[in-house]
């Protein structure tokens, strides 16, 4: 699958492979305040859910930050936890390069991560967001996210989470 992140870009979407954890772990230290250490993706490798886009004309070309980029523009990991005998999915972490955020490749890696999900019968999907983050709690409401709680001090800077969930019975209206 492919879309359009421009008029010169071309983005498709693919399975994370190790080639692409240091883009990943780029991308995480410029989005995130908090960011995951590396080895917290290297367990993901693998994982249906574990989804990178790449920018396919960006190549080698320097990423925002200087450093000559792969092309991986933005990643989602999701997985399944056991959850009382029927699996839950869980959507981790998704974040898309700054200088490539607004174009709909955020939308496309979740739809993708939620097909990838509903295809391991999971009937339902959560995650936590931080409360501050206008962006991607309205991204995941237009996905049909409701929010569960709100968890206090989640994060270690002290900010709360709301815990959202989604079910998967009715995968139409994306």
């Amino acid at each position: 699958m492919t879309v359009s992140a421009s008029t010169d870009a071309v983005v498709s979407v693919r399975p994370a492979v190790r080639a692409d954890l240091l883009e990943i772990f780029r991308i995480e230290r410029r989005v995130f305040p908090q960011p995951w250490p590396l080895p917290a993706f290297e367990r993901h490798v693998g994982e249906p859910g574990f989804l990178v886009a790449v920018d396919e004309g960006a190549v080698g070309a320097p990423g925002g930050d200087g450093v000559v980029s792969g092309g991986v523009v933005g990643y989602v990991v999701a997985d399944c936890i056991p959850n009382h005998g029927q699996p839950l999915g869980h959507v981790k972490d998704l974040a898309v390069r700054p200088d490539y955020q607004g174009r709909g490749i955020g939308s496309t890696l979740l739809d993708r991560a939620l097909t990838a999900l509903a295809a391991q019968d999971v009937a339902s999907v959560k995650l936590e967001v931080r409360r501050s983050n206008e962006p991607a709690i309205s991204l995941y409401r237009r996905f049909g996210f409701q929010w569960l709680k709100t968890v206090p001090g989640y994060y270690a800077d002290g900010e709360d989470a709301y815990v959202l969930v989604r079910e998967l019975a009715d995968r139409q209206g994306f």
